[in-house]
Parts: structure tokens; sequence; C-alpha cells
């Protein structure tokens, strides 16, 4: 059986008391710790009956779940709250639910509303499903660029394996343009590529999925020149650009498709967003700051004049 503990995104991350009544009648309650973590045990108290059975409490934060077979009349064990990551700015903080997923996008677009979109890593199936559904519903005129990040610069996996069959589904067929790079177009084609007439065989099976324009990023390609493949109306163009030997490239990827969405943005056609966002992220590794010892972050404001 399911029932439903409502939990939204801030009574996890700043603490509160929650309450729920069982089907049976009786009542459990207890606090939701502040800044709740992943896996972290709460308890919620109440006189427990019989006969629960096993059970599961969808909230918020997350699935919270128990086992019951063990519960004896007088207590109840302890609920476990496991929680997915949800993606804020780019930024991995406490998942919710469907609902609350939907609510902020729908409601910025009803209020002040957008001129293109751009995602980037949607990890599960049911965030996958909820922005399909948004975009469906609120934004389906609007120039939409899908970045399908599924894996990290330093190769750790950021989308469930799940979450693929939703991507290929529900989300890319909205894309205006789908921006693939050498492994992500591997995982959505099924084609090893390795040189450029099998980044054509990839880039026509990605155009089949039903994106108006995919992008294909060159750059895990072997090489001093940098190659980029623009799959638009039938037609295969050829971007190239010397590589450039710096270890600060870490978001080059999610940079090259934000900076095309905000060039569609602005009412340009894809093939000039791609070019000028191509532009734009070359400056901004040559730029780059140089920060720790790792891959470091790009010269995203190397656009901005210094103020006087």
């Amino acid at each position: 059986m399911r029932y439903t503990l409502e939990v939204d995104f801030l009574e996890a991350v700043k603490g509160a008391r929650k309450r729920i009544t069982l089907p049976s009648g009786d009542n459990l309650e207890g606090a939701i710790p502040k800044g709740t973590a992943d896996g972290q045990t709460i308890r919620l108290r109440g006189k427990g009956g019989e006969g629960y059975g096993g059970g599961e409490l969808a909230c918020g934060v997350g699935c919270v779940s128990w086992d019951t077979t063990d519960c004896v009349r007088g207590a109840l064990p302890d609920l476990v709250i496991t929680m997915d990551e949800y993606v804020l700015y780019g930024e991995l903080t406490a998942s919710v639910t469907f609902a609350f997923e939907e609510a902020p996008a729908s409601f910025v677009l009803a209020d002040i509303g957008a001129d293109s979109l751009k995602t980037g890593m949607l990890h599960s199936a049911g965030v996958i499903n909820a922005v399909a559904q948004v975009v469906e519903e609120h934004a389906k005129d609007l120039p939409l660029a899908v970045d399908p990040v599924m894996a990290a610069k330093g190769g750790q996996a950021l989308l469930e394996p799940q979450a693929v069959k939703a991507l290929r589904s529900r989300l890319i067929p909205l894309a205006h343009v789908l921006t693939p790079n050498i492994p992500e177009a591997e995982a959505l084609s099924g084609e090893k590529i390795t040189d450029k007439d099998s980044a054509r065989r990839a880039l026509e099976k990605l155009g089949g999925l039903g994106p108006e324009a995919v992008l294909l990023k060159g750059g895990h390609l072997p090489g001093a020149i940098i190659t980029d493949f623009l799959l638009l109306g039938g037609d295969i163009e050829i971007f190239e650009s010397p590589r450039i030997d710096s270890r600060h490239t870490h978001g080059t990827g999610c940079t090259l498709a934000s900076a095309i969405a905000a060039g569609l943005a602005q009412g340009l056609g894809v093939r000039d967003a791609v070019e000028r966002a191509r532009r734009y992220v070359q400056e901004a590794i040559r730029a780059a700051p140089g920060y720790g010892k790792g891959h470091g972050p790009l010269n995203h404001a190397h656009t901005v004049k210094p103020f006087s």
C-alpha cells in the first residue's frame, strides 16, 4: 500500500514536524531534521496497530519506506528516507515529488515567461517525465535545447540506466536541438564513434529520435582539431577548430548547450546559434581563470566589460 506524507523542499532543508494518519486511524508524528540527507533515519512515533503488513510512504523529499513485518502493538519501526538527486540550476540537492518538480517551472513560465529552454542533467525517469510534461503543456512553441548529460568530467555516471528510455522517448522528440558528446551519442544511438564516418551514422540514428537538429560534440575524439557535427534539415555540416591545450574545461558541453539556447532565445537560427556558441566557448577556455589542480572552470564572464 502507498500513503502520502507531504514534505516540501523547504521543510526538508529547514526541518519540520510532520504527522500522518494511517488508514487504521493511528497517527504517527515526528521531526524531519534540518538538512535531511540521503539515507538519514527519522522517527515517527505513534501507537501501532496490527496487520499493517509492508508499507511505503512517498514524501516530497524522497521515498520513505519501512518494514512492519516485525511490528508489535505499541511501537513502530523507524522510517528511512532515501533521497534521489534533484537538479536546481546545476546543483544537486534533495529530490522532490513530481508535483513539486513541475510547479516551479510552470510558475516561472506563466509569470515571467521564457524565450528558450535548456535541460541538462536529468537523472531519473520521473524527473525527465515531469520536465517533458511541463514542456508539452506550457512551452511547446519555445525552442528547447536538450543536453543529455550522462556522466561527469571524471567519468562518474550521472544518469540512472532506467532513465535513458525516458530520455529517448519523452524528451528528445521535443528538442529543437540535441547536443550530445561522443559517449552520450554512443549510448543513445548504439553506434560506436571513432571517426567521421561513424559520427555520421550516429547522427542519422539520433535524428531518427525526433529532434529538429542534432549537434554532436566531438571533443572526445583524439587529434589536434576538434570536430563538431551538426545535423540540420537532413544535411550534416562540420565545424572545426584547433584544440586548446588546457585542463580547465569543466562544463564545456553544458556551457555550449546553454550558449546555443541563449542564441535561440535571441532569435538566431540553429546554425548561427551553434557557430556563435562555439566561438564563445573557445574564448571561455582560453580565458579560464586557472582555479584548482583538476578540471577547472571556464571563464563564462569573458564577454562582460570591466566596470569603471
